[in-house]
This record gives structure tokens, C-alpha cells and sequence, in this order.
């Protein structure tokens, strides 16, 4: 995925999950231009920075009037503030609104300015066909308590970034980056030290936070020929995503045998409640080996093969062919009986024993006004 002569502008990409993303463009040999209101405290290699600050409409303009060409578009910049929607009064067991024009400068920030970004560089895509790429986040599809304005605005821009895919096609291509938790260096804002950090890790089904990189590799995916044919998807760079919280809560086969019915696929074959402290293979109504509801060789007169429910040549009066629930093309006393199939019972996940998911967005999150990203979602 070469994007070489290209070139591509990063807002907000003087630090974090933008800075990933310049470096990722850089590598990839495209000329890469940064921009935020304050410059990177290290000079990224490979990248001009630019200062701008992507709320004023006119300054933004101006950036890209004064651009020789724009092959793609990256809206990075963005702020995950912790602001609750109403704080604690004076009185004991009160609350008060938090002022409005707080949320509305989140909201701001990572919605209002992507569009005016977007369509400052409009021309410029237009002529060389270029794409745009938003970052978004998986706060814009779940609740995101204390960060809600943050959560309302990414869904938003999710919405936009289709929205400018129908409208702007052929010539322009929009896609959405989803992202879940990112290490950098403001993460211990988010999640705590290294022992939080390592917490939060386990809640993610790949056992880490996502580095910055990784989210460089996915933006030049989508910037690059690879990707010509890709336009208002949304790509979830979530490690994963969250694991459900009421599987922590859930309490099957906590009660005694709790390994005492497994299905022939694997981990989800532990028993239900109701088919707890039942012997594998002891009991003739429940098979041993193949999800069904007859004996594995516990009964004499039943014989299970497969996933099927009806005997297979252990009855005189039955025949079983398959995944039946009765015999196809069996007989019973001489009559052809064909059988429906049968669905078998699986049991739930057997991974109750792991611990909850902690709830990252009660720790402090930084007020990232300066339009670069922090690590949070």
C-alpha cells in the first residue's frame, strides 16, 4: 500500500493517535502536512507542521487556499474531555447543570470542525480524487457516561462521513476509522498507572490497548489504491471490542458440575442451568459427544450419532440418517416417516469467571482543546 507523491494532510497530528497516523503516511512515501494550533514538542520526520487552529473557518480556509494539491484528508483532530452532564451543588445530595457552552465547545471540536475542514478542502480532493478519512470512535455507538457530548458528536460524525460518501461520489471517497481504547501518552489521564492501564487491557478480547500505529496502518488502507472501492464503510479498530458485562453478572454452573455438559464445538458448549449437575454421558436423555438430546450409548435401546435426537439402529422400529430429529426414510411399523431437522441445544459461554469490565471514562480525561487526540475513545 504505497502512497508515494501523495499527499496528505493530518489535522491534529502533533501527537498521540495523529501522530501515529503521520508517521504511518510518511512511511508509506506521502508527503505529509500536520496541523494544530501548537507544534509537536519533537519534529516528526517525514512531515511539515503547519499551525492552524480547525474551529476558525478562515484560518482553515486559508491553510488549504495555500496548498499546492490535497490527495487525502485525515479529521484526527479531536478532545475526549471528562464532563459529566450535571456536577455536585453546594447541598449535600444535589446536582446542577454543567453550562451548556461547555458541551457545545466538545461537540465543536469533534464534529463541527471536521465538516469545515472537510469542506475547505473540497476543491482539492475533487481534482485529484482523493478520500477522506474521519476518526471516530466506539463512544459514538454505546453510552459514554461523562463524556456524553463527545459519544453524541462522534455518532454524528459517523453519520457525516456517509452522508459526504453519497453526496461527493464518484470523486471523493469518505470512510470512518471506529476506535476503541489507544495507548499514548496521555493515557494514565484516562486509565491510571501502569497496573489501570493493564486492567483496561483485559477487558479487550486481544489483550491490549491499540498503538497508535495500528491506527496508521488501517488510515493508509483506506487512503490507498487497496481500498478504491471502499466508500461510507465504517472500519472498527477496537482490538475486538467490549466484552458484554452481563456475562460477569451471569451465574450458570456455578452451583456444582459446572463442567458436566459440553458441546463437540468447544467453550461454548458449557450446560444451561437447568442442565447443571447432570452426568455426562450417565443420563439417558442427554448425549455425551454431539450437542443432542439422546444417550451416547447410555440407553441400550438408543444409540446417538451426529446431532440428531431420534435412535440411529439401536431402535428395531427407527433408522436415522444425518441431523435428524426422527428417521428419513426410516420406518416405523412399516410406514416411511421423513423427520425434520432439529436444532441442538448449546449451552451459554463458558467464560463467567473472568472479571468485570472496569469503566475507563470514570478517570480523569484531558480537555484536549488543542484539537490532538488523547488516549481515551
Amino acid at each position: 500500500m504505497e502512497l508515494n507523491g501523495k499527499l496528505a494532510v493530518v489535522t491534529g497530528g502533533t501527537r498521540g493517535v495523529g501522530a501515529g497516523i503521520a508517521h504511518a503516511f510518511a512511511g508509506a512515501g506521502a508527503d505529509v502536512v500536520i496541523c494544530a494550533r501548537r507544534p509537536p514538542d519533537t519534529p516528526l520526520k517525514g512531515a511539515e507542521f503547519l499551525p492552524v487552529d480547525v474551529r476558525d473557518p478562515d484560518a482553515v480556509q486559508a491553510l488549504f487556499d495555500g496548498l499546492p494539491r490535497v490527495d487525502v484528508l485525515v479529521n484526527n483532530a479531536g478532545g475526549t474531555p471528562y464532563r459529566p452532564l450535571t456536577g455536585t451543588g453546594t447541598e449535600p445530595g444535589t446536582e446542577t447543570a454543567v453550562d451548556a457552552r461547555r458541551h457545545a465547545r466538545v461537540i465543536d471540536l469533534n464534529l463541527t470542525a471536521p465538516l469545515t475542514v472537510s469542506l475547505a478542502a473540497h476543491a482539492h480532493l475533487r481534482r485529484s480524487r482523493g478520500s477522506i478519512v474521519m476518526i471516530g470512535s466506539v463512544s459514538g455507538s454505546r453510552p459514554s457516561p461523562g463524556s456524553a457530548a463527545y459519544g453524541a458528536a462522534k455518532a454524528g460524525l459517523e453519520h457525516l462521513a456517509r452522508s459526504m460518501a453519497v453526496e461527493w461520489a464518484p470523486d471523493i471517497r469518505v470512510n470512518t476509522l471506529v476506535l476503541g481504547m489507544v495507548r499514548t501518552e496521555l493515557s494514565h489521564l484516562h486509565y491510571g498507572d501502569e497496573h489501570g492501564v493493564a486492567a483496561v487491557a483485559r477487558t479487550v478480547p486481544l489483550g491490549r490497548l491499540a498503538d497508535p500505529s495500528d491506527v496508521g496502518g488501517a488510515a493508509v488502507f483506506l487512503a490507498s489504491d487497496a481500498a478504491a472501492y471502499i466508500t461510507g464503510a465504517s472500519l472498527l479498530v477496537h482490538g475486538g471490542g467490549e466484552r458484554p458485562a452481563f456475562l460477569a453478572a451471569a451465574t450458570p454452573d456455578r452451583d456444582g458440575g459446572a463442567e458436566a455438559v459440553r458441546g463437540a464445538g468447544g467453550d461454548f458448549g458449557r450446560a444451561t442451568s437447568a442442565d447443571t449437575g447432570q452426568p455426562a454421558g450417565g443420563d439417558a436423555d442427554r448425549g455425551a459427544g454431539g450437542d443432542t438430546g439422546r444417550a451416547a450409548g447410555g440407553d441400550a435401546d438408543r444409540r446417538a450419532r451426529g446431532d440428531t435426537g431420534g435412535a440411529v439402529g439401536g431402535d428395531a422400529g427407527r433408522e436415522a440418517e444425518g441431523g435428524t430429529g426422527r428417521g428419513v426414510e426410516g420406518r416405523t411399523g412399516g410406514d416411511t416417516v421423513r423427520g425434520s431437522t432439529r436444532t441442538p441445544h448449546r449451552g451459554t459461554p463458558d467464560d463467567t469467571g473472568r472479571d468485570a469490565a472496569r469503566d475507563p471514562l470514570r478517570a480523569a480525561m484531558p480537555d484536549d482543546s488543542d484539537g490532538t487526540r488523547g488516549g481515551g475513545r
